[in-house]
């Protein structure tokens, strides 16, 4: 058989040109394109205004995000130039907007340090954004000008006067290029207070107006600060240890404070960039740390209280403490930029703070003192940690012929077939056990809550009855330098617990301890969260369990719609797979204006925007179409009045929407360019389209009892004899699902031990049908950190996260 080979000639290279390139493979830039890559954007252009800070001519920095997902990010700096660029011939923030590695960072005039030195970061924000407006104050005088999706479709205008100089940048990522286009007001709020605290007399303002919450962050102790509210809630032993040294080019900065604690927290910045991986950098502090304090016990003579010199490890517990290095040249791997590589950093950063540290020593001999005896205490425990491992392994820790006696272990040998099956409780293990294949699959049941290891010390933990016997079962050791997976006895380690608040609990408590404990398990792929059924519908003999509330609503609407039907107002009927789709639309609708009720909107006024016989865009808050919607508004009882704001900054256009009670509801324009907006709109024309005939029903309203309007598009629902009438979308769903509940029962699981055992291996145990979560760490800093804040001594950070999200909870079992 004879293959004809193609063609491969120099038509065949593509050169793609510009910002096309970042386009076509945007994770090359920022890392990613789901959340992580889409707050990167948000650090390229905040990270360009810290760099005017350190440079010194900047101390202000405003964040907002907007309805849309949109983000503006000002600061008064010094302005990007606006003048033509020697080489291109066109304007420099032009260059700067839409050409790679184009930028001031690689001119050490312009700026000594800087966080962004690929050059790449403003422009990739370019490109990646719908469209990208930069907005620029200098001598005297205002510049704008637009992008859309990188490339310039205005000249750099001129457009008004201006007192003092800066720049503001907004942009719109782009939903062709993100999975997800919905900032987390949590995660950017954490960086910018870091880099509140890192740049002291720096004032960040932070704005969401989609939830309307508003922080400014100031620090002007700087890191100082940062250590002290680190470890607020905390005993200092000590007043809190700082200092700041020059070394060649490289600027040290640090702070450090011992508590009454044993837990290490160390972070480490450079450039104002957050190492989660550490690097050189944190390699030069520990050594000067070890080494200083090892040199004070050898000249105060306490060495003759010591049988072994203290290590590392020892002189870190309890330590809390922030290194920031500022450097002109730093080698980051990769573009996030997570660890150091500068070589030369190391012995730099060693000598600033060994100088700084055998100073406090000698001059503070009580504090000293202090961090000797805790550090000495921190050896004693570290002993006894050893020795507790060590009575582990004699007792056969590491062989099968002392396995705890709970543990109902499999047939098989070879870890890459064995499952470990951790399960809450000895009623669930009891179902578990007999339910299993006990070729391939263990059971450990644990009795009550486990330890929270992020609160206990390693011998403490050691200590602990269920703690040691998952770490006899897996086998593979513990502690720093001893885990060795090798040894490993199951390849799948699940846990499996209730579906209420206790199981949960004991699922965080898990984690944590694998997390801490196994990281490297944890990243080979071996923890796995079983997902037992939510729900068991049956009717007589017949019965189906079912995973969670999505495939539960996905059960009700296939069952009714097989025998029932809808009519809308144009006498069309729907029923089956037609139906199902118009209601699965339904539910869509009714999400996004949950969505539209926390941005602030009211559900009426909301349909009001909907049922206009156009839909509503920003443009339409000016001139003639102002007028058209003005009398639309008016004829459903709503004042509108547009309110200019105008700040140093820029200008904002807000709609304020009165109704007949005096009920002021103030929006930006932007939302009705917003995905929220757009796809209510959109749905609600099809479902119009297919029931009523028509896209927009704004005649069939009336005015109810307290003179809101409401939609009088009336539905049939019929179901063998028996028809209903109802009035409106929502009220056709909630009609629909009552006649789904009609004739099955529906049992709610919350404990494994409510299924007989054969139920437990078919749903949740049978590798035919089970569902597992396989545990993977995304952000290394980001588990850290929520760790850190759940499971940490630290009340203040809980109570944060609960009042965050309490109204997200659907369903809380009690």
């Amino acid at each position: 058989m004879t293959q004809t080979p193609q063609s491969y000639t120099a038509d065949s290279i593509t050169v793609l040109e510009g910002l096309s390139a970042v386009r076509k493979r945007p994770a090359m830039y920022i890392g990613s394109t789901d959340i992580r890559g889409l707050h990167h954007l948000v650090y390229e252009v905040v990270d360009n205004s810290i760099d005017e800070a350190m440079a010194g001519f900047c101390d202000r920095i405003r964040v907002i995000i907007h309805l849309d997902n949109s983000v503006t990010i000002s600061d008064n700096g010094r302005g990007i130039p606006v003048d033509l660029h020697p080489k291109e011939n066109r304007p420099a923030v032009e260059v700067v907007m839409t050409v790679l590695h184009a930028g001031g960072k690689f001119d050490n005039d312009a700026y000594k340090v800087s966080g962004g030195l690929h050059g790449v970061g403003v422009s990739c924000v370019n490109a990646l954004s719908e469209y990208l407006e930069v907005t620029i104050k200098r001598d005297g005088k205002r510049y704008r000008q637009r992008y859309e999706r990188g490339r310039p479709v205005t000249g750099v205008d001129q457009i008004g006067e201006a007192e003092g100089t800066g720049t503001t940048v907004r942009f719109l990522p782009d939903e062709e290029i993100f999975e997800t286009a919905d900032f987390n007001h949590a995660t950017l709020a954490k960086r910018f207070e870091e880099l509140a605290y890192l740049n002291s007399g720096l004032t960040l303002e932070f704005k969401d107006e989609r939830s309307q919450e508003e922080t400014t962050y100031r620090f002007d102790g700087g890191i100082r600060r940062f250590v002290q509210d680190l470890n607020s809630g905390e005993m200092g032993i000590h007043e809190i240890v700082s200092g700041s040294g020059q070394m060649d080019a490289t600027i040290v900065e640090f702070a450090l404070q011992y508590n009454a604690g044993y837990k290490e927290q160390m972070l480490t910045f450079v450039n104002n960039i957050r190492t989660m991986e550490g690097g050189t950098h944190l390699a030069g502090f520990k050594t000067a740390l070890t080494r200083a304090i090892n040199t004070y016990v050898e000249k105060s003579g306490l060495i003759k209280k010591l049988k072994q010199k203290l290590t590392g490890d020892d002189v870190r517990e309890g330590l809390t403490a922030v290194l920031s290095v500022k450097i002109p040249q730093p080698q980051f791997e990769g573009q996030t930029k997570t660890k150091l590589g500068n070589s030369e950093v190391a012995g730099q950063v060693a000598k600033v703070c060994g100088d700084v540290l055998g100073t406090f020593f000698e001059e503070n001999p009580k504090d000293a003192k202090l961090i000797v005896d805790k550090s000495v205490d921190a050896a004693r425990a570290r002993e006894a940690a050893r020795k507790a491992k060590d009575l582990v392994r004699r007792k056969g820790a590491l062989s099968d012929n002392a396995l705890p006696g709970k543990l109902a272990d499999c047939q098989s040998k070879s870890p890459d077939d064995s499952e470990l099956f951790i399960v809450e409780g000895d009623s669930a293990g009891g179902s578990a056990k007999q339910g299993r294949d006990p070729k391939f699959q263990a059971i450990l049941p644990l009795r009550g809550k486990i330890l929270n290891v992020e609160k206990t010390r390693f011998d403490k933990m050691l200590g602990n009855k269920e703690i040691r016997a998952l770490i006899t079962a897996m086998g593979p050791g513990i502690g720093e330098g001893e885990v060795d997976l090798a040894k490993l006895r199951y390849h799948k380690i699940v846990i499996m617990t209730d579906a209420d608040v206790d199981g949960a609990h004991i699922r965080t408590l898990l984690l944590t301890f694998f997390y801490r404990q196994y990281q490297e398990l944890i990243e080979k792929g071996y923890l796995y969260i079983a997902q037992p059924p939510l729900y068991r519908v049956h009717k007589g003999d017949w019965e189906r369990f079912i995973k969670d509330e999505k495939e539960l609503s996905e059960f009700l609407l296939s069952r009714v719609t097989e025998d029932l039907s809808v009519a809308g107002p144009n006498g069309k009927s729907y029923d089956n797979a037609p139906l199902r789709e118009m209601l699965v639309k339904i539910q869509t609708l009714q999400s996004r204006f949950a969505e539209a009720q926390n941005y602030g909107i009211p559900e009426t006024l909301l349909w009001v925007f909907l049922d206009a016989p156009a839909r509503i865009a920003p443009t339409d808050f000016e001139g003639e179409p102002l007028e058209a919607l003005s009398a639309y508004m008016a004829s459903r009882e709503y004042n509108l009045l547009v309110d200019i704001e105008e700040d140093e900054v820029e200008r904002r256009a807000y709609a304020v929407f009165t109704n007949r009670n005096g009920v002021r509801t103030r929006l930006g324009l932007e939302f009705f360019a917003s995905r929220v907006h757009r796809q209510c709109r959109t749905i609600l024309d099809e479902l119009r389209l297919a029931f009523c005939g028509e896209f927009a029903s704004s005649e069939n309203l009336e005015q109810d009892s307290t003179g809101l309007f409401i939609s009088t598009d009336a539905f049939t629902v019929r179901r063998k004899e028996t028809e209903t009438q109802v009035t409106g979308f929502f009220e056709l769903l909630k009609a629909v699902l009552d006649e789904a509940h009609k004739g099955i029962n529906i049992q709610r699981y919350k404990g494994l031990g409510e299924m007989n055992p054969v139920q437990l291996w078919d749903t949740t145990m049978n590798p035919q049908n089970r569902t597992f979560l396989r545990v993977s760490i995304d952000d290394a800093a980001d588990a850290d950190d929520i760790f850190t804040d759940l499971m940490g001594d630290k009340v203040e950070p809980r109570r944060e996260f609960i009042e965050r999200y309490a109204l997200s909870v659907r369903e809380l079992d009690i």
